[in-house]
């Protein structure tokens, strides 16, 4: 877990802005510090060559008019010690050559700087040119050029004379390494500056996201009223105006929801009542009727039955409906009694005549005890019950136990199985919602519709729990656990 923690840090947003500004920075830096060093190598590099250039061309200048032509070795020799003469350090070599007569300043100089390239690039122009060559402890500058004359005619014919001149840039590759030391320092500060910023950015940007995440789980937790400090007029603020808007227009359409749907649940609730006094009217008659049936003719008999079983129904339904509106009002109260509990549920089945029709496997006399509500207990044995008599197929068995699962306090499960062809899958989950129809064809049922849905209201005051499965030999299976609570003064004695 710490792992999968760690590796989310670190894909979140804070170090991707780190990370980027810091590339961006190394970047930027980099650049900067490649393109100053090569500005600066070039200019302390082309200030020196200039200067060195300039000042051979002046010494061959003044010197090849004294020389005379074709020199001998030792005026070779001593031409090209003149010329290295220019420099009082000391730090220039020079080679005269003419026509295949060489002569170094210093003697036996090998003069290992000077390329066939630029041998070749002497003989074939007039020009001065000049190569940069490395070697393994240094680097040196070359230059070699034709000493010419000027004749009569105007033209400039090469003398024969050819002088190459290499120079140690010793000072001036000091002058490069102390530029690269600069860049490396000045990239170190620029980099951590970078991540500085980046971190305050970094931070500036993910406070409104912080919020807005804070904000988002405040409403997915019902509060609509959380709203968003708009600061600013940039995308994050616009982005905070949106969430706020959209909250608000939320709240408004949940407030009206909730509106409909109290005005919804008040008129069914007004509609039974009124309906109460009406039907209590109308049963009794039916009551009347029903025992005068067998008197009358057929035709009539059997229309007096019809109206009192619908009447049945409608009563029935009135009454689950009021049940349901006390559920939704918070009016609905249990009235706890420590009872026996198997005794309840065959007191259940023998009032509404299912003794005979169901596999009662219920606990002795006073071997399960609970504190329980004993109407709310009966509507929810009767609910299920019935609910397995109508829709299932015998034999309906109900069972009682008590159970103490892990973790869980003991508890009272009551089940109730059918033999019927089960449930489809597609409607387990929908069983105990209000009205629900599997079969969207067929418009009216022998129950209210709602009996499931206030059985699972009642055990739910109890702090219990109520599902339905499917038996793998087939059949419905509703199971109902209910936390066994016992007067404290019960169990002492």
């Amino acid at each position: 877990m710490r792992t999968r923690v760690g590796a989310h840090r670190l894909r979140g947003l804070r170090v991707r802005l780190v990370v980027a500004f810091a590339l961006v920075a190394a970047l930027a830096a980099t650049t900067t510090g490649t393109l100053t060093f090569r500005e600066a190598r070039t200019g302390v590099l082309q200030q020196s060559q200039d200067a060195v250039i300039e000042l051979l061309r002046t010494q061959v200048t003044r010197l090849a008019p004294e020389i005379v032509l074709p020199p001998g070795p030792d005026a070779l020799r001593q031409f090209a010690v003149e010329v290295a003469g220019a420099q009082p350090s000391g730090s220039w070599r020079v080679l005269a050559v003419y026509r295949g007569l060489e002569a170094t300043s210093v003697p036996d100089d090998s003069f290992e700087e000077l390329t066939p390239a630029l041998r070749e690039a002497v003989n074939s122009r007039s020009a001065t040119v000049f190569q940069r060559v490395g070697l393994a402890d240094h680097t040196a500058l070359v230059v070699g050029m034709s000493v010419v004359f000027a004749s009569a005619s105007g033209s400039w014919p090469p003398s024969g004379l050819q002088v190459f001149l290499t120079v140690p840039q010793t000072t001036e590759q000091a002058y490069v390494d102390a530029l690269v030391t600069a860049v490396e320092r000045a990239a170190v500060p620029a980099l951590a500056l970078a991540v500085l910023f980046a971190l305050l950015a970094a931070r500036g940007v993910l406070r409104p996201v912080r919020a807005l995440r804070d904000a988002t789980r405040s409403i997915a937790r019902g509060r609509l009223d959380t709203r968003l400090a708009v600061d600013g007029s940039d995308e994050l603020a616009e982005l905070s105006h949106t969430f706020n808007e959209t909250a608000a227009a939320l709240e408004e359409s949940v407030a009206e929801l909730r509106g409909m749907e109290a005005r919804a649940r008040r008129f069914a609730a007004d509609v039974s009542h009124e309906l109460r006094t009406p039907l209590a009217a109308m049963s009794a008659v039916t009551d009347v009727l029903d025992e005068d049936a067998a008197g009358l003719d057929p035709d009539t008999a059997t229309a007096v039955r019809l109206i009192s079983e619908e009447t049945v129904k409608l009563t029935r339904l009135v009454d689950d409906l009021m049940e349901i509106s006390r559920f939704d009002a918070g009016a609905a109260v249990l009235h706890l009694d420590e009872i026996d509990l198997a005794e309840s549920l065959r007191r259940t089945l023998a009032s509404r005549g299912w003794t005979d029709l169901v596999d009662a496997r219920l606990p002795d006399p006073d071997v399960l005890r609970g504190r329980v509500d004993p109407r709310r207990l009966d509507v929810v044995v009767a609910n299920l019950v019935g609910n397995a008599l109508r829709h299932g197929a015998r034999p309906v068995r109900l069972s009682l136990r008590e159970d103490a699962g892990p973790g869980a306090g003991p508890r009272a499960v009551v089940e109730v199985l059918d033999s019927g062809p089960g449930i489809p899958e597609g409607v387990l989950p929908h069983v105990f919602e209000r009205f629900y129809k599997s079969d969207a064809a067929r418009s009216r049922t022998e129950g209210s519709g709602l009996g499931l849905a206030i059985t699972e209201e009642n055990v739910r005051m109890h702090g219990g729990t109520v599902r339905a499965a499917n038996r793998p030999e087939g059949g419905a299976v509703f199971t109902v656990e209910l936390p066994l609570q016992r007067d404290a003064s019960a169990g002492e004695s």
